[in-house]
Formats: structure tokens, sequence, C-alpha cells
């Protein structure tokens, strides 16, 4: 059997009060997701999410301590995908999508997100990521 390894990373910003996070919308097939992309040679798993990060919104951004979950799926017949996501929480930057590879993005609150994503696995990493902001964050809501 075939392996691929993707990472990304689950971005997020508060702006009045509220949590919101970023969706792209996938211009192979349409499929709204987060940022992640193919590890490179000789590159870490954080190396990779910072990277494909940057390169599919041009956001900068630095991941948190004590997130990362892994997801696996088989994609082909005879291949194995596994996603690695951190987290990363952004201020007012701009966004930048990558036309080849993004066709739209979205900040939205948790439960708009959810709605939003297209698989059940990046629904359960979204859950996953807003456990981990309440339990973590000093004043996630302010």
């Amino acid at each position: 059997m075939d392996f691929e390894k993707s990472c990304g990373a689950v971005i997020y910003r508060k702006i009045y009060g509220n949590l919101e996070f970023l969706t792209i919308s996938h211009r192979n097939d349409g499929h709204w997701g987060f940022p992640k992309g193919h590890v490179e040679k000789n590159e870490s798993e954080v190396q990779t999410a910072v990277r494909e990060v940057s390169e599919e919104t041009g956001l900068s951004v630095s991941l948190m301590d004590g997130f990362r979950v892994s997801v696996e799926y088989l994609i082909k017949k005879e291949t194995m995908k596994e996603v690695v996501y951190f987290l990363a929480e952004v201020q007012d930057q701009i966004i930048l999508i990558e036309v080849n590879e993004v066709v739209d993005y979205r900040w939205s609150d948790f439960k708009q997100t959810k709605e939003l994503l297209s698989y059940i696995s990046s629904k359960e990493v979204l859950e996953k990521a807003y456990q981990f902001i309440v339990e973590t964050v000093k004043n996630p809501m302010k």
C-alpha cells in the first residue's frame, strides 16, 4: 500500500469577543477544509504546516504548543493518507489565497464552520481544536 502525508492547521481568531475559524474551498474538488499540503523532502510536520498555510492563505503563523491531531483515510484503492493538523491563532492579517489551489475562504464561528466543513474527519478536528482553545487558552472569548 502507498502512503501520503500532509500537514496543515486549524486557524482561528478572536474578533468582537467571538472565536472565528478559517476554512478554505480547495480548487481540486471544491471541498471546504483547512489549509494543508504534502510534506516535502527533509521537512518536519511543523515546517510543512507553516509553509502550506502561508502558501494557501498568505498568513504567517506560529503553531500553538500542545495541539496535534492526526487523521488517516484511504484516498485511492491502494493509498492511505495521513493528515496532521496543528492549531494557530492569528491577529489582523490579510488573506491572500493561492488561486491555483484555493477557490474561496471564509471566517465563521464554530457552528457555521462545522456546518461548512465537507468531511466528518474535518468536523472532528474542529471539535478537538475548539475544546483545546476553551480549555487551555486564557480568555478565549475576549
